[in-house]
């Protein structure tokens, strides 16, 4: 049985006063849909954490800064509501615009620091309407906790520091992320990638988790990194945007891996840009 769509705020909060009336722990997995694997994972580990689940499906404008990224994104609300069927959420809110952005709109969340580098950097913006989207969707939620795939790592921190810094009462959880068979990270953008495609790109994870191993016996990512990039675009990639290593606690670039660190990498293949991170 699919769990009911709400899509007006209001309905949303009159079923989160009935669960904390109940002394219930309520949960919400944010998502812009066309479902995979990586965040039903999420779904589940927000089951067994808490007693409600709220799934939220809202492709939202302002984190895209490419029109026809945000045109060619896919929407798959129906599909969506099947996949999550057996997992028993309770509500799935797909929020009508209004709802999120009324008529006269005027704030963005803006977090500095972690969202100044890497995807911050390449995609200008993307992070406001990011940490805007998801203030509100916590504060709409009202949930104890939010769960987030470690795919998105740079994201997993820009959302929890704009949630501590805001002192929104809310536990930011990142999940590990969940691969394609070929090792490739799980991701809607995938959708748009040829099966020769979604084959080649799985080369990205074992360059990245070869480069980390030399870097946690102590090589220099200087040296070491010109060579796993020139490994990325052997491997067929059309463009490599960066290949960063940063620290893992706030993502401040790293010559080596002298404390906890992961590295970053972005790249092109079949006009879809891909991302990935593993820990050092």
């Amino acid at each position: 049985m699919t769990a009911p769509i709400i899509r007006q705020l209001a309905a949303l909060r009159a079923k989160h006063s009935d669960w904390i009336r109940a002394g219930e722990r309520v949960a919400v997995v944010p998502t812009m849909g066309a479902l995979h694997p990586g965040h039903l994972s999420l779904v589940e580990a927000a089951k067994a954490a808490c007693d409600r689940v709220i799934v939220t499906i809202f492709v939202n404008p302002k984190q895209f800064n490419n029109p026809e990224d945000l045109a060619n994104y896919p929407r798959t609300e129906h599909e969506d509501a099947i996949k999550l069927a057996p997992y028993g959420v309770d509500v799935i809110y797909v929020p009508d615009p209004d709802q999120i952005y009324p008529d006269g709109f005027a704030s963005t969340v803006s977090v500095a620091g972690v969202a100044d580098q890497m995807e911050g950097a390449c995609r200008p913006g993307h992070f406001d309407g990011v940490a805007t989207v998801v203030a509100k969707l916590f504060l709409q939620t009202g949930a104890h906790q939010a769960f987030f795939g470690e795919k998105d790592y740079q994201q997993l921190l820009v959302v929890r520091r704009m949630a501590r810094d805001l002192d929104i009462p809310i536990e930011v959880v990142g999940c590990p992320t969940v691969r394609e068979a070929s090792g490739l990270a799980m991701s809607s953008r995938n959708m748009r990638l040829s099966a020769a495609a979604v084959a080649q790109a799985g080369a990205l994870h074992p360059i990245l988790t070869k480069l980390a191993t030399q870097l946690a016996a102590g090589g220099d990512f200087t040296l070491l990194g010109k060579a796993a990039e020139a490994a990325i675009l052997a491997a067929g990639f059309d463009k490599l945007e960066y290949l960063s290593l940063c620290c893992a606690e706030d993502l401040s670039a790293l010559d080596s891996a002298d404390r906890p660190a992961r590295l970053f990498v972005a790249a092109w293949l079949e006009d879809v840009r891909l991302i990935d991170n593993v820990a050092v």
